[in-house]
């Protein structure tokens, strides 16, 4: 079976609020085989609810819809739905009682709140055991609705506990979903698009659809299975494929961001590390120390931003840094001076620097997004990396960040 999610709210239209619900019912319908086809987002007007229902009906078997069940004049979700269907609004006596109760504290009830305890004639009542309106399942004509609050923490409770196991009695035999996500850093969605090409366009069970943030990039693989051991066993070969062309580049087999997965990696081998940073101004430091348990692992961070800082805080040459033939700031030879003096004032294993430019504009004659990144470890050498990103500020000191990031996770791996 087809589901549409509708929302309700003009709010969301806006950009005031955030659509999390979507994505909460979408996983949910996932785990019950429920396919999820499209989403809807509209806002408070009747006629136009009316016809997202018109529309989700014609397209999808179950349209799940939350938002618009509350006490106000905008409230109409419904009502509306009532109106689309031709059927008539009644009154949920236990969910009125409830709000009665709510209200006898409170200069007694109101005929607006009342009305969150009205229902569509003929549909079974989904408690609202957070809240004070309450949902509906209805079918009707062949077609599954659901309705539910838009307060998250009434919408989730409801739809977790009533509303999905109403929806999988209508399921005929319909096998969940599983999906296993691999997380990638140091290559881009594009190249590791390119090292699978053939395993995409062939795909069919299971199915291989890759994703992308700043930094890192994710392949989800998902199968239709009848049990969790089912799915592992028709996943694997397709796994183990991928591993074979890009396992260098793989740092989890679950949704973690990088830092979580060095900060793992690292706790796992009795390792630590040391940051020196410049043009990312401290940002892997705070990456990393937003990860529980970080202060087992790092020893300690500088962030250098000027060339005063970088010879006192780190010990760089002051000849590398200025003066005529200095490589400037922003070098290879500054990068392994910056890395080498972190290791050196900590005591850690491994110290990672970056020094760069990241706009607008060039500096020291250099363009912008020219990255340099320095790797020390404690008994070996230094080695550093050239680099060279685009699209503004923000996006070359967060590609720097997670690039150090996945230095520092090889450096723990190997």
């Amino acid at each position: 079976m087809n589901a549409e999610i509708v929302a309700v709210g003009t709010e969301l239209l806006l950009g005031q609020i955030v659509n999390t619900n979507a994505q909460y019912i979408a996983q949910g319908c996932a785990g019950i085989g429920l396919n999820v086809y499209y989403q809807t987002v509209v806002g408070d007007n009747w006629d136009r609810i009316k016809e997202a229902f018109s529309i989700a009906s014609s397209r999808a078997d179950v349209v799940i819809c939350t938002g618009g069940l509350g006490p106000t004049r905008d409230d109409l979700t419904k009502d509306a739905l009532a109106d689309y269907l031709g059927l008539e609004m009644t009154v949920h006596e236990p969910s009125l009682r409830n709000i009665e109760e709510a209200f006898r504290n409170r200069g007694g009830l109101t005929e607006n709140n009342a009305r969150q305890a009205n229902l569509i004639a003929g549909c079974d009542p989904l408690p609202n055991d957070n809240g004070l309106a309450v949902g509906v399942a209805l079918t009707l004509n062949g077609k599954h609705y659901i309705l539910l609050p838009g307060p998250p923490r009434e919408m989730r409770l409801m739809f977790d506990r009533y509303a999905l196991p109403w929806l999988k009695t209508k399921m005929d035999g319909e096998r969940p979903l599983f999906s296993k996500m691999l997380k990638f850093a140091g290559i881009g969605e594009s190249l590791l698009e390119n090292r699978l090409l053939d395993l995409i366009d062939g795909q069919d069970d299971p199915t291989i659809a890759p994703y992308a943030k700043e930094g890192e990039t994710a392949i989800r693989l998902t199968t239709r299975a009848s049990s969790a051991k089912e799915a592992e066993e028709k996943l694997a070969a397709t796994e183990a494929e991928i591993r074979r062309r890009a396992g260098d580049h793989l740092f989890a087999e679950e949704d973690i961001p990088l830092e979580a997965a060095v900060v793992q990696l690292l706790k796992q081998k009795g390792k630590t590390a040391a940051l020196a940073e410049s043009c990312t101004g401290g940002m892997v430091s705070e990456l990393l120390t937003s990860v529980p348990g970080s202060s087992a692992v790092l020893r300690g961070s500088f962030v250098s931003y000027t060339n005063e800082m970088k010879q006192a805080m780190l010990g760089v040459p002051k000849t590398l840094l200025e003066g005529e033939g200095a490589p400037g700031a922003v070098s290879p030879e500054t990068a392994a001076a910056m890395a080498a003096g972190a290791l050196e004032r900590t005591g850690a294993d491994f110290a990672v620097s970056i020094t760069g430019v990241a706009g607008p504009g060039p500096s020291e004659g250099k363009p912008e997004g020219l990255v340099y990144i320095g790797v020390a470890v404690r008994g070996g050498g230094v080695e550093t990396e050239r680099l060279q990103y685009s699209g503004g500020r923000e996006t070359v000191r967060i590609r720097a960040a997670k690039y150090a990031l996945y230095r520092l996770w090889q450096l723990a791996k190997d």
